[in-house]
């Protein structure tokens, strides 16, 4: 008998348990509250046992009730996953993806309509979160990571490594006079972001020199904003730096470069990782970041 309960009855169980009102499950679920009643009372049949105590227009579930409900839910909860799953297995429509805003201002924008032109049928919408997206809990479908490599419960393919070097304006550089060795670095203004993402330049060079005068900044784009400005030479990442020396924007004070020691990956879930739209953007950015040079 219980293998076969009707799916509607189950959602219409949920929909009025929930809002504990017959009404209100009606008006959820677009039907009739005379549906209602009836698809209640018919589970109500077939598990023999009531599942509301009706009082008037209000209800109040039973123990079976109360005992059902947690259940149900769960199962609702991982049939509508598993159809949006299977509904988004497509080459196209919408695909989205989450990352830093600094990879996705400095590295990936100015590329960004070369996707756009090669594949129309894609619908890519790209969410800006510093933070681990949780992608049991929303609808993005992959992430660019900066880090180790290893996530929990997602699969990880490395994009490209990164290295550290300080910039600053050239009008700066001019003011200041050569910079010789990273040392000379300590007599100015070091401006980098709070993280531990520096730990392989300052192993190199001397914990001494993690002393950030501007602290009011915390994120990466607005170090380089005040380096430009001529605020101070700030330490970041030569995938964020690249295009703005190339056009004249920043230079760099010393030729010095330190490898870092975390990389840019490409991570999605298991079940989506290998989606036809998640694999031609994947494989788009693979392609984009082996072109793209290291420093020299």
């Amino acid at each position: 008998m219980i293998q076969n309960l009707p799916l509607n009855a189950l959602r219409t169980f949920e929909a009025v348990a929930a809002r504990l009102s017959f009404a209100r499950g009606a008006e959820a679920l677009n039907v009739t509250p005379a549906a209602v009643s009836s698809q209640i009372r018919a589970l109500e049949e077939r598990l023999n046992q009531p599942l509301f105590h009706r009082h008037g227009r209000q209800v109040e579930l039973t123990p079976a009730g109360r005992k059902l409900l947690p259940g149900v839910q769960r199962g609702l909860s991982e049939l509508r996953k598993a159809v949006e799953a299977v509904s988004q297995d497509s080459q196209e429509g919408v695909l989205n993806v989450t990352m830093m805003a600094s990879i996705l201002q400095k590295w990936l924008m100015p590329r960004l309509h070369e996707f756009y032109a090669e594949h129309p049928e894609i619908d890519l919408r790209i969410n800006v979160d510093n933070d681990l997206v949780d992608f049991d809990q929303t609808d993005m479908h992959a992430a660019v990571r900066f880090g180790g490599g290893r996530w929990p419960g997602v699969k990880a393919l490395k994009l490209m490594d990164d290295w550290i070097l300080p910039v600053c304006s050239r009008q700066m550089l001019k003011s200041i006079g050569p910079v010789t060795s990273p040392a000379d670095l300590n007599d100015h203004d070091l401006l980098f972001t709070p993280t531990s993402a520096w730990d392989p330049w300052f192993r190199e060079f001397g914990e001494s020199g993690r002393k950030s005068r501007l602290h009011i900044l915390n994120d990466s784009i607005s170090i380089l904003m005040a380096a430009e400005q001529g605020e101070g030479i700030a330490l970041s990442r030569w995938s964020l730096v690249a295009r703005d020396i190339g056009a004249g924007r920043l230079v760099r004070p010393l030729d010095t470069i330190i490898r870092s020691d975390w990389s840019h990956y490409f991570v999605a879930p298991a079940h989506y990782f290998d989606l036809p739209k998640v694999a031609t953007f994947r494989d788009w950015l693979v392609e984009r970041c082996t072109k793209f040079p290291s420093p020299e």
